[in-house]
């Protein structure tokens, strides 16, 4: 598996959607356009526009035009992981991606992203017995750049590393758990702390209380579950923890727009 590699859709035909389930990816798009859904929002991305999909993020529904063109950097969780650079804003990014993970580039922010592809193009092919670690230094000079790149949106969420790390657990937690566990209260005796306080941290570090990104991952698992033709409707109840089908389906109602079985339809 290559950790680290950017790849072009036209002269290595590969196409970013190859890699959802195994890489975070980095689409820069050059020409042409494409449009996703991450399950919530669908985004319709053109020329010069920088796309960020993250692995823990359910990307869906993606077509490309037939003019279609995009240099793309993907990079595993464990390489990313090893290479980050700076926790504070890492979580900022994380979060900032997560909601907004189509942006358009203008000529500076362009010219600093075109900057680092080619670093990593002109880098990636060496023999060197320090490639990885030569990449590795190129990918943080990249989040650097991606940071200075999106540092208005993300000024507006102050925090401290305390905070930073917290949050990750939280988020972390919320993840393996939202199926059966959906209450602010769960996680925050997980994290031995209050559901208050937890609530100030997530405001700190995103602007959004803890509650509402409970909601952002209830969404996925629920769709990923319906999605799955091999379970019943009462299966799923069940597996989501619900009291009666009634409750799951004004649940699903609340979340989706539908009821299980009219999603089902769709």
């Amino acid at each position: 598996m290559n950790h680290c590699q950017l790849l072009n859709t036209t002269t290595d035909a590969h196409l970013p959607s190859d890699f959802t389930t195994s890489h975070h990816i980095h689409i820069l798009v050059r020409k042409g356009e494409m449009r996703f859904s991450d399950g919530r929002n669908s985004f319709v991305s053109k020329k010069d526009d920088l796309v960020i999909w993250q692995m823990s993020n359910t990307i869906q529904e993606i077509t490309y035009s037939a003019d279609f063109e995009a240099d793309f950097l993907i990079v595993t969780g464990e390489f990313l992981s090893q290479y980050n650079p700076e926790m504070v804003w890492a979580s900022k990014g994380f979060v900032f991606i997560r909601t907004c993970p189509s942006f358009h580039l203008d000529d500076e922010s362009l010219r600093l992203i075109k900057g680092d592809f080619d670093l990593f193009r002109s880098r990636q092919g060496s023999e060197s017995p320090f490639r990885r670690d030569v990449l590795g230094r190129v990918l943080q000079i990249f989040l650097y750049d991606l940071w200075t790149v999106y540092q208005h949106g993300l000024a507006k969420m102050e925090t401290s590393d305390r905070t930073a790390q917290l949050f990750l657990k939280f988020l972390g937690l919320v993840q393996s758990n939202v199926r059966t566990e959906r209450e602010v209260a769960f996680y925050a005796d997980a994290l031995c702390i209050t559901s208050k306080y937890l609530s100030e941290i997530s405001r700190s570090v995103t602007g959004l209380p803890a509650s509402q990104w409970i909601g952002f991952y209830a969404p996925y698992e629920l769709v990923a579950l319906l999605d799955d033709n091999s379970k019943t409707l009462s299966e799923i109840a069940e597996l989501m923890a619900f009291s009666s089908p009634a409750a799951f389906s004004t649940y699903t109602k609340k979340l989706l727009g539908k009821t299980p079985s009219e999603y089902r339809q769709r």
